[in-house]
């Protein structure tokens, strides 16, 4: 077991915020993983960081159901939450980092596989719905119903906007606009050096 003050932040934007610097890695790879899902997260726009459970439901009591943030999560075992306004109030959903991967903290019991990425982006972006567009993908994410059991109740998870924590650059959202539309390996092949590293940097289009 390893913290924050035995590995160096190299190549962060910032530090990582007092709750996370607190916790325990399992490993360098963990603490590496966290360290790149952080640097994303500060660009995505929609991290809150430290805030509590109790900021999260003020910050999306007076948002529409679907709207959700990314937080840092006040369990010790975890490092992320992710807090979604829902028709029955916000409810807060622990990130799991199990072997080199993330993953939603799944119902105690259940039998059925849990999806895992190794980014909190790719995870938060799989439990949206497939962006509507003129341009039709060529192979189209099946559609699947995820729930929330909570206090009994059988709520279906909807992540269709994030809640923004800063202004977003224009470099940002071109780069997300980007990467909403490169749906094969073929055309980041195609694009000049520069441009695949600064894609790379950020690769979600949310």
């Amino acid at each position: 077991m390893v913290t924050h003050s035995k590995l160096p932040a190299a190549g962060m934007s910032r530090p990582l915020d007092t709750s996370l610097r607190l916790k325990t890695f399992r490993s360098q790879s963990e603490y590496q993983l966290v360290l790149s899902a952080v640097r994303k997260l500060q660009e995505s726009g929609f991290y809150w960081s430290a805030v509590t459970g109790g900021q999260a439901n003020l910050l999306l009591s007076a948002e529409p159901a679907g709207t959700f943030l990314i937080r840092d999560s006040s369990d010790q075992r975890h490092f992320f939450t992710l807090s979604v306004k829902t028709e029955s109030g916000t409810k807060n959903l622990r990130i799991q980092c199990e072997g080199g991967s993330f993953s939603l903290q799944s119902e105690p019991g259940s039998s059925q596989p849990v999806p895992r990425f190794d980014c909190v982006l790719k995870l938060v972006h799989h439990y949206m719905p497939p962006a509507a567009g003129p341009l039709p993908e060529p192979a189209p994410r099946p559609t699947r119903a995820y729930f929330i059991y909570s206090g009994g109740e059988k709520i279906p998870l909807v992540l269709s906007r994030p809640l923004s924590s800063s202004v977003a650059s224009l470099q940002h959202l071109c780069r997300k606009t980007v990467n909403g539309h490169l749906d094969s390996y073929e055309k980041v092949t195609q694009l000049p050096g520069p441009i695949k590293e600064f894609l790379d940097q950020y690769d979600a289009p949310l």
